[in-house]
């Protein structure tokens, strides 16, 4: 079968097209799906990369996030069939996990889709049936595949995580990738006051098509966090969304309120930061770490999706041919929204 791969940790030099991967044969309890589509993450970008402790049998299929038809059925197996159209949730759980009791498995030892296991940009996946979902026919699989890890990502982190409610204010730090137009919508459906930090005056026009009420462009005003205390009365914010890590994550301290939560989802910029204590404890700040969601966070939102009420931001559509190129653009940020893979014609 097709697929992109990486043949090693590198430059884009390693990501190849190869045709002659076998097709998967689902196991008991799994479904093979014929992928229509599937979706980049900056995942993709770490895997390619590589980091210490990270093994993988090589070639590599990359993608977590992926959407298709149905092609076939392991035993046991009676709620899909052949045929149906189906999305995927990109966290495989062990089977033998505790944490699939606690409706928290996001919490225990889990694989990614195209991380530590092998990922959805192939012409077939064979995956557990827990880990789909059947979509309706009103829904593109190109939508359905940009939905999957963002989104999920963005609902366990505001909403499980984070408790947002009607009525808070939330500050998301960055407008133009896919988890912070998630977080846009889903801070605007939960009945919040968003401000959005972008990078630009285009991405900040983006971000209030999205529902954003405050947008601050940082190249026209790079103190951003005084910005938001100014905005907001002196008083900073209820929630502070950040997935960009060194390069914001004190700005984001200081733009929330006096007991506020600062929900981190991620370090785009790198992990490390040195921190100020008296900022956490004087000032009441929660630090909540997020990061993916458990399968039932995965539907509450995907429902979502398919009932329009959440859109999907796509910037660019390419063929599996050009998964380089779609990871150029991704490295770079040159593309608002989700890039989408289509794997068949």
């Amino acid at each position: 079968m097709k697929a992109a791969v990486i043949t090693g940790h590198g430059g884009l030099e390693v990501i190849q097209i190869v045709h002659d991967l076998p097709i998967p044969e689902p196991g008991a309890g799994e479904v093979r799906v014929a992928i229509q589509a599937a979706a980049l993450n900056r995942l993709d970008l770490w895997v390619r990369l590589g980091w210490p402790g990270l093994k993988l049998t090589m070639p590599h299929i990359m993608g977590a996030d992926g959407a298709g038809v149905v092609d076939a059925v392991g035993p046991g197996v009676s709620q899909f069939a052949p045929g149906d159209r189906v999305c995927i949730d990109p966290t495989i759980v062990p089977p033998d996990s505790p944490a699939l009791m606690t409706g928290l498995e996001n919490q225990s030892r889990i694989h990614l889709l195209g991380e530590s296991v092998p990922g959805v940009a192939a012409e077939y996946a064979a995956l557990p049936a827990r880990n789909l979902l059947k979509i309706p026919d009103s829904v593109s699989f190109e939508a359905a595949a940009a939905a999957g890890l963002v989104y999920v990502t963005a609902w366990h982190s505001l909403i499980t995580r984070g408790g947002l409610r009607a009525g808070e204010s939330v500050l998301i730090v960055g407008a133009g990738g896919g988890v912070n137009s998630a977080s846009i919508q889903i801070a605007k459906l939960a009945g919040a006051k968003v401000y959005v930090v972008g990078s630009s005056a285009d991405k900040c026009a983006r971000a209030r098509e999205l529902g954003a009420d405050v947008t601050i462009n940082r190249q026209e005003t790079p103190n951003w966090s005084k910005e938001i205390y100014t905005l907001t009365g002196k008083q900073g914010v209820d929630v502070v969304v950040d997935n960009v890590g060194a390069a914001t994550f004190l700005d984001s301290i200081r733009s929330c309120r006096i007991g506020g939560r600062l929900l981190v989802v991620g370090n785009t910029s790198g992990p490390f930061v040195e921190l100020d204590l008296r900022q956490i404890f004087a000032r009441q700040i929660a630090i909540i770490g997020s990061t993916m969601g458990p399968h039932q966070d995965f539907v509450r939102v995907m429902n979502l999706v398919f009932e329009g009420r959440l859109q999907p931001v796509i910037g660019a559509v390419l063929p599996l041919e050009q998964a380089a190129q779609a990871q150029a653009l991704l490295a770079n940020f040159e593309v608002f929204g989700k890039i989408v893979l289509k794997v068949r014609d």
